[in-house]
C-alpha cells in the first residue's frame, strides 16, 4: 500500500511514446519511454506556498541579488542589479525574428513583484509563483522534501494516459470551442484577445483537470524540469526565452499563458525548450514530485 500524500496525484508506472515527429525539431524523434511510479503535485506551487517557504527559510531568490560581476565580465557593472525577465507587450506588429521587442530584463522584478516595481502578489496568492531561477527551484523542493520531475515524468503525467494524442485532452485545442489551458489568442506578442479570460498567470485549477487529475499541465507557466537540455536537432526560435548566453540549461515542459497559435505552439506535453538556469522569468514556475 502507498501512503497518500496531501496535495499530489500518484501516477503509476506504465510506458509511453513520447515526444512528437509532427511539431517543432527538438521534439523529435517520438521514442518509447518506460517510467516508475510516482506522486506529482495536483498543481503548480503557489505565491502562498513560496510564502511559507520564505518565512520558513529566508530564502533570497536569484532575482533579487545582484548579479555577480565576475560571472559577467562584458556587461557593465552599473548594470548588475537584482532583476528577472518580464514580458512586455509592444504597442503593435514588431519584427518577429528579435524577442528582444516583447523580453525585457525589468530591475526589481522578482517572485514578490512580478511586473516590477509598484507590483505585487497581495492579489495572486492562488496564482503561480514565478521568477525562479533553477538554484531557488531546488532550494524550495528540498525545502518540501520533494524532487523535480524529470523530463519524462513530467510529459507522461501531462499527457493523461492519452497517448500520442497532440494535447493533454486529446485531438484539438479547444474541443467544442472550449479553452482548456491559459494560453494566448489573438495576433502575438501585441494583443492578447483573452477568449481564455485571462490576461496574465490564471489561478491555479482554474481550467479543467486532465484524466489523472492534475491541473495546468499545459498552459499558465512552463515548469522546470531536471533533465539538461539537450536538442535532438536545432530548435526554432521561441517567443519563450529571452537569454542568446552559453549558460547551461535545463528542460522546462508544458507552455504558458505566451504560447499563441501564430508563434509559439508549445501548449503541448510533448513540447518542450531549454532555459538557462541563472535566468528567471515571469511565465516560468514550478511542480514537484516525489517517489517512493
Amino acid at each position: 500500500m502507498i501512503a497518500r500524500r496531501e496535495g499530489m496525484v500518484w501516477i503509476g508506472a506504465g510506458t509511453f511514446a513520447m515526444g512528437s515527429d509532427e511539431h517543432y525539431p527538438e521534439e523529435a524523434p517520438v521514442h518509447e519511454v518506460a517510467v516508475a511510479g510516482f506522486w506529482i503535485d495536483r498543481t503548480t506551487v503557489t505565491n502562498r506556498d513560496f510564502a511559507r517557504f520564505v518565512t520558513d527559510t529566508g530564502h533570497v531568490t536569484v532575482a533579487e541579488r545582484a548579479p555577480d560581476p565576475s560571472d559577467y565580465p562584458d556587461v557593465d557593472p552599473c548594470s548588475l542589479v537584482p532583476a528577472s525577465v518580464v514580458f512586455v507587450p509592444p504597442p503593435g506588429p514588431v519584427d518577429m525574428r528579435d524577442n528582444h521587442n516583447w523580453w525585457h530584463y525589468v530591475p526589481g522584478a522578482n517572485w514578490r513583484r512580478p511586473a516590477g516595481l509598484g507590483s505585487s502578489i497581495r492579489r495572486l496568492l492562488d496564482h503561480p509563483v514565478v521568477h525562479l531561477a533553477w538554484d531557488d527551484a531546488v532550494a524550495y523542493a528540498a525545502w518540501a522534501g520533494k524532487d523535480i520531475p524529470t523530463e519524462a515524468e513530467w510529459e507522461y503525467a501531462a499527457r493523461g494516459g492519452l497517448d500520442r494524442k497532440p494535447y493533454s485532452w486529446g485531438d484539438e485545442l479547444t474541443p467544442g470551442g472550449a479553452h482548456m489551458a491559459n494560453t494566448w489568442q489573438g495576433p502575438f506578442p501585441y494583443r492578447n484577445t483573452v477568449e481564455d479570460r485571462f490576461t496574465g498567470t490564471a489561478p491555479v485549477g482554474s481550467f479543467p483537470a486532465n484524466d489523472y487529475g492534475l491541473h495546468d499541465m499545459i498552459g499558465n507557466v512552463w515548469e522546470w524540469t531536471s533533465d539538461w537540455y539537450a536538442p535532438h536537432s536545432a530548435p526554432v526560435r521561441s517567443c519563450c526565452s529571452a537569454s542568446t548566453s552559453d549558460v547551461p540549461r535545463r528542460v522546462v515542459k508544458g507552455g504558458s499563458f505566451l504560447c499563441a497559435p501564430d508563434y509559439c505552439r508549445r501548449y503541448r506535453p510533448a513540447a518542450r525548450m531549454g532555459q538557462p538556469v541563472d535566468t528567471s522569468t515571469c511565465h516560468l514556475g514550478l511542480r514537484l514530485v516525489a517517489r517512493p
